[in-house]
């Protein structure tokens, strides 16, 4: 939100960290992976399977409707897109969008890029828990990771040799960044690193707990991770040739381009096992209304740009700066959230939750 949110309403202290809030995305894909990786390590060790049906019938309800409801609005109240122009509806109902997206063609709603890439990955990864999960072993898992993560890099780079850095050299710095975008930074199959570490975390947290516990203890995973992920950032925040210009405050260089998004996955899969093994310690202080966020955050992800919209139309840009913009913009955008969340998000949970206990 922080990213979307204009900067002449953004906090002075929070300026420095609106540019690399972008960081944000990955902290999700990290947990996404640790989160369902663990649920279907869990089920897998005491069944012997994967209820496949169960699994993405409760993704189908959590995801689902909430996000056709806003898209719904999206597509017959053109007033509410964040941007004059939009992707065709049709390659975000099917979650295809993050395919050849085009920020020059369209670029309302371009937030669910991320979540085509955690619908695929949550159509895989149950598919390969129940082929593999008798067949490989802790090295080879290591193994495909690390060949999964230097295919990433190569790839990227390729893409930018290919086509980025052509558009640079050529001085067309605009549809530079907007190639970067639609063939590096929004397509799955150069986004797996986050959701990736995520699963390995919770398959060694698992399945080798001790063997965790031995290489991977508090002391040293957590400076670790933050080291990792201070030196992606600085990969990230080499300035390229678009500096000076308007168009990203820190524009991905190639090298944090290639290299930046494992370095970063890995750390915040240190930081997250950190965290778990010091929970004890932490949940002795409790931040108030985190619990809110959390239940909100799914609606503060589908409406916050739309709401950011709406209130630059109904107050005035001229009229949403400073302190009071800020305030605006954020509790409109919670109160929008609080309202898909009472109408749509709940509503099917608990349908769901009916349906599912019906069925046992």
């Amino acid at each position: 939100m922080l990213v979307h949110l204009p900067v002449e309403a953004t906090p002075s202290m929070l300026v420095a960290v609106r540019n690399y809030a972008w960081v944000g995305v990955d902290i999700f894909f990290v947990l996404s992976g640790f989160l369902i990786g663990t649920q279907l390590f869990k089920e897998v060790s005491r069944t012997g399977g994967v209820d496949l049906k169960s699994f993405y019938l409760r993704r189908a309800f959590r995801i689902f409707p909430a996000f056709f409801v806003v898209l719904g609005l999206y597509a017959a109240f053109p007033v509410l897109r964040d941007a004059p122009t939009m992707q065709s509806f049709w390659s975000f109902a099917t979650l295809t969008v993050n395919f050849d997206f085009d920020p020059r063609i369209g670029r309302a709603f371009t937030q669910a890029w991320s979540l085509c890439v955690e619908e695929h990955f949550y159509l895989v990864l149950p598919l390969l828990t129940l082929l593999l999960h008798r067949r490989i072993g802790i090295r080879r898992v290591l193994l495909i990771a690390s060949a999964m993560a230097i295919a990433g890099m190569i790839l990227r780079y390729a893409i930018w040799e290919g086509q980025v850095g052509v558009l640079v050299d050529a001085g067309k710095l605009r549809d530079a960044f907007a190639v970067y975008l639609r063939d590096v930074y929004y397509p799955t199959y150069t986004r797996l690193d986050g959701l990736m570490f995520g699963v390995i975390l919770a398959a060694a947290r698992f399945f080798r707990p001790e063997l965790y516990k031995r290489y991977a203890p508090p002391r040293a995973a957590l400076p670790m991770g933050v080291g990792l992920v201070a030196t992606a950032v600085v990969l990230f925040s080499i300035r390229g040739p678009l500096e000076g210009t308007n168009l990203f405050l820190v524009f991905q260089a190639q090298l944090g381009s290639v290299a930046g998004f494992p370095l970063v996955s890995i750390g915040i899969a240190l930081i997250l096992g950190a965290m778990l093994d010091l929970e004890h310690v932490l949940k002795r202080w409790p931040l108030p209304g985190a619990a809110v966020v959390a239940t909100l955050s799914y609606s503060l992800y589908l409406t916050h740009k739309s709401a950011f919209h709406v209130d630059r139309l109904v107050f005035g840009e001229e009229n949403l700066q400073g302190g009071i913009g800020f305030a605006v913009y954020l509790i409109t955008s919670f109160t929008i959230a609080v309202v898909l969340w009472f109408c749509v998000e709940r509503t099917f949970l608990l349908l769901r939750d009916r349906i599912l206990s019906s069925g046992r």
